[in-house]
This record gives structure tokens, sequence and C-alpha cells, in this order.
């Protein structure tokens, strides 16, 4: 059936809750996976997830490449109306990047939209073909629904503020759309559904492209909780204070972590996203043995970083072309021969790519250095729009203008400082305008992972062929000039380019007079550097380099029990040890019950006292439920706090038989009226005159934190600071009172928005073997065990009570319970969901109590 989490997100993305259908290809792809059933709802018992019986006929594995368009060029069948006629597009580099993992090791099949519109009464004869002779399931959408989620959603929405463009007016961007958003999601509903059809849940792999795509992991994840899925974002990702701006800003994070490894051209725009996470979700990542992972509900989501290289093979094919050749010539005829020297400029028409600036850069150069006029030619190509609407046309305009103007002033007989080719050029005219232009400029204000400066680098590498009509030597070393956009997410893999700041003419005109002015032997170097990095790493290295990182990734999805939770696109699978379930009413009162000799640690502040409290004080209904159970004789009854000895004193006073620990177990007091000790010798705090004045010192250089000072240890405070800084702050005080306190004989720990400094020794651990070793010297090892905490410091007692079953400080068949709150990692056994049910338990077990224990 499906659940009540799943009808809500359909109902999100279309307005109804169709049930799923799967295997409907089945028959004409093998390894179909066959469903056992599918999520219940959030309650039910975990071995109704999606599963599926493994083939043993496997033979290699498989991966489903989803994109919006599948690497397909088609046209109508002239001889018949009705048909059509499909080949690969060699551009394509979802196709490009199936040559680079290697189609013997890995079958490969693609998920997505044909460049056409398909009659409804074609569709299954073309997915039939497509599926036969290409491995490719096309996913038909209306042209209607399209519109808004591509023309609409993605561009006018995703495409402009991922490119750092908010709409403060309706002519700048689109404004936030209901209707589009809600396409956006149908959309994607929708290639889950096609993905349905033919994948193998246990065995393949899926690796989702682009930002068109965003919240597809949220439908595979919630359909099949140990799918592997990974996801590469080609655009770039925007700093937290634009992105931020979006309104459904964490549906499209949330989404997006429900994939096991995220990808990005460039570590800035994986560590905008990684702030993100953090700011608007709470999440911190960390990096072990040079892998960033976050920590996501129990599972590790990775993050990867690697630009996209190109197809080298493809690339050196087409330079050895008879028409690349021709052209090539044709070019060294129109510009060398007549002593011009070419700069090149190849960028789709729309208003990132920063083509006006880069004319007005060209008009400077002229301007300030009169001796290019006449030698210097701009080619510019400039490929049509993919998106459409006033912005592209407003570019457009300005262009041709800036062109016509740029010409007029400069141009003469035989002459034109700028060439505007704005047709589509085949690929090989394009590869032949790079192998004679001395310098190539790609100056986008903002770009994802452009690939112009790798196809130019391999370009001016060139062939024998080539260096013959180019009338230099083969054993020539080869040059090449590069002037590339800081903004551009190629421009760090090229350090030997000229990296300028597009938005600056100036600038970018120095930068071309330098291009053009510099040694021979420079030049070489640095085309040298280049073409070394760029041809080892092309677009195979990257495709098997991800892969690779998908399955470490995954590797670990059968050793963990899996939960579903949340609604709509908040949807997110909980990943748990095996062993660890919720703690059961029933299961632990039958065990007191049957005890008699029982040891009980609380934890406060997150356990019995909700975090979000402003008044941290127990209830009288706590107090009530510790007397109740501290009254039974059976029972030992300890609270386990961080706070300080008096606030804890004061707070338990009505309790004369608790046992209290304060300072994580640095203070001791086993009943009301006894004395405070302490769990190791008493230290000297000579230590703090050296760490109180460093932390004073990030204090007052970072807003919102504090100090607070306990009697044996001080704590830095950052849970009101900006979550970044404050995070950034906690790392650089650590090391910071690291080194000054190496030779004292304390420690210092992070913990969540704290930096602790504690002597060493002390831990919540030291309590429970403390409690454990002080019932055994009576005669009394306990019979029943329970251990409750919610943070960090409280694992230290899980450890010591799992460790220390069947000991000596235990029955031999103890009834022992290690329980945190919520569903996470943890070393407990058990958990139960909030504050609101560890009450309810303490209360059922006082009760139990009272019935035996006359008041």
């Amino acid at each position: 059936m499906v659940s009540r989490s799943y009808s809500n997100l359909l109902e999100l993305a279309s307005g109804e809750a169709p049930s799923p259908s799967f295997g409907r290809m089945s028959g004409r792809i093998p390894r179909v996976m066959t469903v056992a059933g599918i999520m219940s709802d959030l309650d039910d018992d975990p071995s109704e997830s999606v599963c599926s019986d493994r083939s043993s006929s496997i033979q290699r594995d498989r991966i489903i490449i989803v994109a919006n368009q599948l690497p397909i060029r088609m046209q109508r069948n002239q001889d018949n109306s009705k048909g059509w006629i499909f080949n690969w597009d060699e551009n394509s580099l979802l196709l490009q990047l199936k040559d680079g993992l290697g189609d013997d090791e890995l079958e490969v099949i693609y998920v997505g939209c044909l460049k056409e519109d398909i009659h409804p009464n074609e569709q299954d004869e073309v997915s039939q073909i497509l599926l036969d002779k290409f491995k490719c399931v096309p996913t038909f959408l209306s042209s209607d629904l399209f519109s808004k989620y591509y023309h609409g959603f993605c561009k006018q929405q995703l495409w402009p503020l991922f490119h750092y463009m908010l709409p403060l007016s309706p002519e700048l961007g689109g404004r936030f759309n209901r209707s589009l958003w809600q396409a956006y999601v149908s959309v994607n509903k929708i290639f889950a559904d096609r993905i349905m059809e033919v994948i193998n849940p246990e065995d393949d792999f899926v690796w989702v492209h682009d930002y068109h795509l965003m919240v597809l992991p949220t439908f595979l994840r919630r359909r099949f909780n140990r799918i592997k899925l990974g996801f590469f974002l080609h655009s770039p990702f925007p700093s937290s204070e634009i992105y931020k701006t979006l309104p459904i800003r964490e549906d499209l994070l949330r989404a997006l972590l429900n994939s096991d490894l995220i990808g990005f051209h460039t570590f800035d725009y994986a560590r905008h996203f990684l702030s993100c996470c953090s700011r608007m979700l709470g999440l911190s990542y960390e990096s072990k043995r040079g892998y960033i992972g976050l920590e996501y509900y129990g599972r590790t989501v990775s993050i990867k970083i690697l630009p996209v290289g190109i197809h080298m093979g493809q690339l050196q094919s087409v330079l050895s072309l008879q028409e690349t050749e021709s052209k090539v010539a044709g070019l060294i005829k129109q510009f060398h021969d007549q002593g011009r020297i070419m700069l090149l400029g190849v960028d789709d028409m729309d208003i990132f790519k920063g083509i006006s600036l880069k004319l007005l850069a060209m008009e400077q150069l002229l301007v300030q250095h009169p001796e290019w006029q006449g030698k210097v030619v701009l080619v510019q190509i400039a490929n049509p729009a993919r998106g459409r609407g006033k912005d592209v046309k407003e570019v457009q305009a300005e262009t041709y203008s800036t062109v016509k103007r740029i010409n007029e002033q400069f141009g003469k007989p035989g002459y034109e400082p700028v060439v505007l080719i704005d047709e589509p050029l085949k690929f090989y005219e394009r590869i032949a305008y790079y192998v004679v232009a001395e310098c190539c400029l790609v100056t986008a204000v903002r770009d994802g992972m452009n690939l112009i400066p790798y196809e130019y680098i391999i370009s001016r590498q060139g062939n024998e062929k080539l260096d013959e009509v180019l009338r230099i030597e083969s054993s020539t070393p080869k040059k090449s000039m590069l002037v590339v956009s800081e903004f551009i997410g190629c421009s760090p893999s090229l350090s030997g380019a000229i990296r300028v700041n597009p938005w600056n003419i100036d600038a970018v005109a120095d930068a071309m007079d330098c291009a053009l002015e510099m040694a021979e032997p420079e030049k070489q170097m640095r085309h040298e550097k280049h073409y070394r990095y760029v041809s080892t790493h092309h677009v195979g290295y990257w495709a098997r380099s991800f892969l690779q990182d998908l399955r470490r990734t995954c590797k670990d999805h059968e050793r963990h029990r899996c939960w579903g939770i949340g609604f709509g696109l908040s949807f997110r699978v909980v990943a748990l040890d095996p062993n660890f379930r919720k703690l059961s009413m029933e299961h632990i009162v039958s065990a007191y019950k049957r005890t008699t000799t029982r040891a009980i640690l609380l934890d406060y502040d997150g356990t019995l006292m909700p975090q979000a409290s402003i008044d941290k004080s127990p209830s009288s209904k706590t107090i009530e439920i510790l007397n109740s159970l501290c009254r039974d004789k059976n029972n030992m009854v300890f609270i386990v706090s961080a706070r300080s000895r008096n606030k804890l004193a004061e707070w338990f006073s009505p309790c004369e038989k608790l046992w209290i620990a304060a300072e994580h177990g640095y203070f001791l007091r086993l009943k009301r009226d006894a004395e405070w000790e302490t769990c190791i010798p008493v230290v000297d705090c000579s230590w703090k005159h050296i760490a109180e004045p460093v932390m004073k010192l990030y204090t007052e250089t970072t807003d919102g934190s504090m100090i607070e000072d306990r009697e044996s240890s001080l704590v830095w405070c950052y849970e009101d600071a900006d979550p970044d800084f404050g995070s950034c702050q906690a790392k650089e005080l650590l090391d910071h009172l690291e080194s000054v306190l190496a030779n004292e004989p304390v420690t210092v720990k992070s913990g969540q928005n704290i930096v602790e400094v504690k002597p060493q020794g002390v831990s919540k651990g030291l309590v429970a073997k403390r409690l454990l070793s002080t019932m055994q010297e009576r005669g009394m090892s306990p019979d029943f065990v329970l251990c409750i905490g919610d943070d960090r410091s409280d694992e230290d007692m899980f450890e010591v009570i799992i460790s220390s079953i069947a000991g000596p400080s235990m029955a031999p068949s103890a009834e022992v319970f290690a329980c945190t709150v919520c569903r996470k990692p943890s070393k407990a056994k058990y958990y139960l969901d909030d504050t609101v049910e560890i009450v309810r338990l303490m209360q059922g077990l006082a009760s139990v109590s009272e019935q035996v224990v006359p008041v």
C-alpha cells in the first residue's frame, strides 16, 4: 500500500495520488526488480520496506543515468512522416561519460526527455525503439507541463538564482511562482516513475544530473530506502545569502540530502552548499581522510569536488577530419595571411556569459593600445540561448549594437575588429577556430563548468597534419593563451591562465594585451601545464572517480536498518544499527517488575527537560516521579548532568535519596544530606588563568558567544553566534587552547555549539563506573540497569553500561537498557522520541514502585 507520506508527496506533485506502476518494461530490460511491497506508514514494521530478490545471473554492474535530456538526436523520417530516425548525440556529456566508464565493465541505461514532442499514439513505439537500440528510457511530458517546468521554474527561477541574480523586480528574473514549482515537482515525479520501470534497487546505481531534477532523490529514496544514488550539480551553487531567498530552500536541500553522494565542480560551490545546510538545517560536516561527509539522520552523505573534463577521443578524432583541416586552412588565409591575430570568444547568448563586457574590453584595448588596430580581430561565436525571454532579447540587441559601434569606429576596408558569428556552427568548425586563435577569452560573469578553455587547449595541441596546415614544425612546442573569468568553474584548475574580474573592463583589456605581448617560451610553458592537466582529467577520469566514490559511500547500506520519516518533500530516511530499536513500555515495565536491584542513570537537559525550554528547573511532576522511584528500596537513582552542583542541589532539594553527579561527574553526592565529593582527586584549577583570557579574546570577536565558568571547567558557548563564523572560531579556539594548555592536566573538547576545558579523566562514563562499583561493593550487583541521555557526553555512560554486561559488576542475567533520545547514531541500543515519552516512561516505572512501596 502507499503510505500517507508518499501520498502527500504525490498530491504536492500533481494534485492526486495514483498508485505507482512498477515493472511495466520488465519484459524488455533484464534484471528488472520485482517489488515485494512499498514502505507503509511510519509505525509499520520496517520489513515492509521495498525490497527485491537478487538475481543470480548478474554479470555486470549497471548504472542508470538520469538527466533532463537524453543523449539522442532525432528527426522525422523523410520517407514516412510517422516514423523517426534516432542517432546518438556525440556532443552530449552523458554519452561521453559512458565511454569513460567502460562499456565492458558497466551497463548504462539513460532516462530523460527527447528534444522533440512525440504524439501519444507514437510514444509506445518510440519507447521500444530507444530501449532496444539505445538502452534509453524516454520521459514524455506535455508541452504545457514542459514549458512550466523547464522554461518556467528551471530557467526563470532556479537558473538566475544559482547565477546570483535576485528577482528584485519583475524585470530581474522571475518571481517565485507556486504553480511553476508544482510543475517542477510533477516532472520530477514522472522521472521517478520511469526509473521505477527499469531499476533493480538492490544492485543498480542511479546518477542524477543537474538542477532540473533536484527533488528527484526524495521520490527515489522514498520508494527505495537503500537506493545507491548520486547527484551532480553542473551549475554554480550560490552563497547562503542568495540561496536563502528561495521560498522552497529547505525542500531542495533535504531532497539533495536524500542522495548518497553530491558532486560539485569547485570547492566554492560545495562550501556554499555546506553553509546552507549548516544555517538552514543545523547540519555540520567533517572531513575524514580526505573525504567530506554530512551526517544526516544516521546516513553519511558524501560531498565530491571534481570538475568535469572533456572527451579526448572525440576531440582528437574531430581534429583529424579532412573538414577540420580545410576549415583551418580557410581561417589561416582569412586571418594570418592578412596579418591578423585572432582572439576568440565562444559563448551562449545569455545574460551571464558576459559577451557585452568582453566587447567593451576589446574596444578599450583598441583605445589604449592603438598599435593593435588593424592587427587584432576578436571573433565572437554566439551560440543560441538555451532559455528564452526578455533578457535574451536585450543581450542580443546590446551585442549587435556594440559590435556595430566598434566596427564603425575602428574598422577600415578589409578589416573589422569584431567578427560576430551568431549562427550555429558545426563542431569541427568551432574546433578549427580554436586551432587558429592566438588567445581564447572566457569572461562569463557567472558560470558553472565551462569546457571551452579545455577544448581550446586540446585543439591548440593539434596533430601532425594540422601542423602542416599551420606551417609549423611538428617538433615546435605548442602554445596557447587563456583569459578566464574568476567566476567560472574551470578557473581554479587553470593556474596558467590570466584570471580576470569580467566587470573590470580595464583589467580585461590589460589581460588581452598581456596575452598578446607575452613571450613565446612563457606561452609554451603555460600551454604545456594546461595540456598535462586537461589530457589526464578528462570526462572518463571524472566519471570513474564519481562512481568510485559512490560505491564507497554505499558499501555500508546493508549494515543499517532504515526508516522513512516526514511528509511531502521533508521525507528522509533514518539509518540505524540493526539492533537499535524503540524502547517498549511493556518490555521495560515487565523487566522492572521481575528485578530486585536496579540502577537508574538519567541525564537532565534534553532528557528530562526539553532543550528548548526557557525555564530549566524541574517541574513538580518530575520531582514527584523521582521521589517515587527513590522511595523504592530496590532502586538507586542517579541524575547525571553538566550543570553546576549548586544549581542541581537547589533544583532537587525535595529529593532526599536522589544521587546527583554535577559537571559531567566531577562532583558527586549520594543523598541530599551527604557531602559533595569528587570522582577524581581535587585538581589545581590554575589552568583557568591561562584558558580564560584566550576564551575572552574569542568572545570579544564573536558576537553571540559567552563564557560559562564552572567550578571544575570552562565552557565557551556560541549557540547564539552566526553558525558558520561560530564554528570557524570554535575550531580556531580548540587549536589555540590545545596549544596553550598542552602541559596542563586538562582535556579540550568540542561539543554542540561549545568548546569545553575540563580536568582529565572526567566523564559521565566515570559516574556509571562509580555507581556500578559502589553497588557491587555493597553486594547489590544490579539485575536491572536503565541509562537515558540525549547528547555526545552521554555516549560515555552507554559505553560503560554496555561493556559491563556479563561482567562482575552486574548480575549474570541483568536486564540492561541504554536509551538515547530520538532515532540517531548512538552506542545505545534503544531510543525514545522525545522528553515527553521519557517522562511518561519514568512515570510508568514510578507507578509500579508505588504499588509495592507503602506511602
